[in-house]
C-alpha cells in the first residue's frame, strides 16, 4: 500500500451519485478530507435535514461541497452536475429486501440509473474516470454458481449465472447493472471504468438518519429478531470505510483498472452474533 501513487488533479471536482447514502457519504468524507470539491448528486438539494451530516463534513475538512439535483431514472438529470467534473463516483443503486416489485424496485433504478449516468459521462470531455460500486453479489449467487468456475476459487473473473428475477432479484440487478456499464465503456475510449465488488457492508454511518440493508441487519441482531434461530451462514464482510478508501483508491491510482472484489473478513452471522453478545451486554442477541 505505500508504493501506490496517487494522480490526483486537485483542481477538478469529482461527482458522487447518492450522496446522502451510507458508503456515499463516508467516501465524500474521504474526499473532502483531500481537499477536493465535491458535486453531490442528491434528490433534494434544498432538504437540509438530510443534507446535514454532509454540511458537518464540510465543515470539519478543507473540501468544498456543492449539491445538485438528480435522480437515477431521470434522463439527463446527472449531466450538469458532471460538468467539468475528473472522476465519477456511481454509488447509486436500491439495496433492500423489502420489495413488491423486483423490475420496478430494484432492476429498473439499477440499470437504468447506471446508463443514464454513464451516457451523460460520454457527453462530458472531463471525466476520464467512472468508479462503479457493484457488488460481490454480481460474482455469485447461490453456490452452484461454483462448480463451472476454475479450481472453484471466485474471483474477479468470474459471473453471477444464478440470480433472475425471480430468483435472488437484488443479485440478479447488481449483475446486469454491472454489464450495462461494461458495455458503455466498451463503446467509448475517452474514460475508464474500475469496478469496486463488496461483500456485506458492516460498520458506523455518518449519516444517523440513513437507511440501509446493513442497518436493518444490524438491527435484527440487537432486537431480539434472529434470537430464537438464525441459520449459520458464512458471508465475507468488509468495514464501510475501508470500502471507502477503496473508492478513494480506484479513482486515484493511476493503474487501476476493471473489477476489484473488496472484503476484509470471511465470518457468519453466528459469529457477528457471539461478538456483539461479548461487546453489548443487555441486548436480546442470539445464544
Amino acid at each position: 500500500m505505500e508504493n501506490i501513487v496517487y494522480t490526483i488533479d486537485k483542481d477538478k471536482p469529482v461527482l458522487v451519485t447518492g450522496a446522502t447514502g451510507y458508503v456515499a457519504s463516508w467516501l465524500i468524507k474521504r474526499l473532502l478530507d483531500e481537499g477536493l470539491t465535491v458535486h453531490a448528486c442528491v434528490r433534494d438539494p434544498f432538504n437540509k435535514d438530510k443534507l446535514l451530516h454532509l454540511d458537518q463534513l464540510q465543515e470539519a475538512s478543507v473540501g468544498t461541497i456543492k449539491y445538485f439535483k438528480a435522480d437515477l431514472l431521470d434522463e439527463g438529470s446527472f449531466t450538469r452536475a458532471m460538468d467539468g467534473c475528473s472522476v465519477v463516483f456511481h454509488t447509486a443503486s436500491p439495496f433492500t429486501s423489502k420489495i413488491k416489485d423486483p423490475q420496478r424496485d430494484l432492476v429498473d433504478p439499477a440499470i437504468m440509473g447506471t446508463r443514464n449516468v454513464l451516457v451523460s459521462a460520454n457527453s462530458i470531455d472531463s471525466i476520464k474516470r467512472v468508479v462503479l460500486t457493484s457488488s460481490c453479489a454480481a460474482i455469485y449467487g447461490d453456490n452452484v454458481d461454483l462448480l463451472s468456475i476454475p479450481n472453484k476459487t471466485l474471483s474477479e473473473v468470474v459471473w453471477n449465472t444464478s440470480s433472475s428475477l425471480k430468483h435472488n432479484p437484488y443479485s440478479y440487478s447488481k449483475t446486469e447493472a454491472e454489464k450495462e456499464a461494461m458495455k458503455i465503456h466498451s463503446s467509448q475510449s475517452r474514460w475508464d471504468l474500475v469496478v469496486v465488488n463488496p461483500s456485506l457492508v458492516f460498520g458506523p454511518g455518518v449519516n444517523p438518519f440513513a437507511t440501509s440493508e446493513s442497518f436493518n441487519i444490524m438491527k435484527q441482531f440487537g432486537s431480539g429478531a434472529m434470537k430464537f434461530g438464525t441459520p449459520n451462514l458464512c458471508i465475507g464482510a468488509v468495514d464501510v470505510r475501508d470500502l471507502a478508501e477503496a473508492h478513494f483508491r480506484a479513482a486515484f491510482t493511476q493503474n487501476a483498472s476493471g473489477r476489484y472484489i473488496i472484503s476484509a473478513h470471511n465470518t457468519s452471522f453466528l459469529q457477528i452474533a457471539r461478538i456483539l453478545r461479548s461487546k453489548f451486554k443487555g441486548y436480546p442477541i442470539l445464544e
